[in-house]
């Protein structure tokens, strides 16, 4: 069990029951999956840039990325109905926790001028979105090897209250910005 893992079952369910007077603990708020998403539309063109981007997806979060292809045909962008577009890891268990605890400790705190996250990327069911311009920010990436690629990173909960799941988020270690965004 990791070290984020751990401290969700020995503190932070317990702060959550108190503060929001759930007695169930299946009912207490909790991170149900983290999902990374990266676009490749680029890669029609070049076939090496989906390799590299699916590397460093896999480096990243420690799993193989799905490759997710176009729904639809839109002519002034060139793409047609099925092909790749984008890539997905969907995190669970014990490699999302893993994951956020990186996230969290060392991959935020790397961001120039870094004065925590916006309060305002929940949707209404509680998720939380995050958009990274570039992987850079993640040492396990060697830039000298790739080119800069965007992310976007959504921690999906199991509450549909904004509240809640902010708290989950705050209590697990996510940096929220003090200035009032959110």
């Amino acid at each position: 069990m990791g070290r984020l893992q751990e401290k969700y079952e020995k503190e932070v369910r317990k702060v959550l029951s108190e503060e929001f007077g759930i007695k169930n603990i299946y009912a207490l708020p909790r991170v149900v999956k983290v999902v990374v998403n990266s676009g490749v539309g680029e890669a029609i063109k070049n076939k090496e840039l989906m390799e590299q981007v699916k590397k460093d997806l896999a480096t990243i979060t420690g799993q193989k990325p799905s490759v997710r292809e176009a729904k639809i045909s839109v002519a002034s962008f060139g793409i047609r109905r099925g092909m790749p577009v984008g890539l997905k890891v969907t995190l669970r268990g014990n490699r999302m926790y893993d994951f956020l605890d990186r996230f969290f400790s060392i991959v935020l705190p790397r961001f120039r001028d870094f004065r925590g996250v916006s309060g305002s990327s929940f949707d209404k069911d509680g998720n939380y979105t995050i958009g990274i311009t570039e992987q850079s920010v993640f040492p396990e990436i060697d830039m000298a090897k790739t080119q800069p690629r965007g992310l976007e990173i959504t921690i999906v909960t199991n509450v549909d209250k904004v509240d809640q799941a902010r708290r989950l988020l705050e209590l697990l270690g996510m940096p929220f910005a003090k200035n009032g965004s959110g």
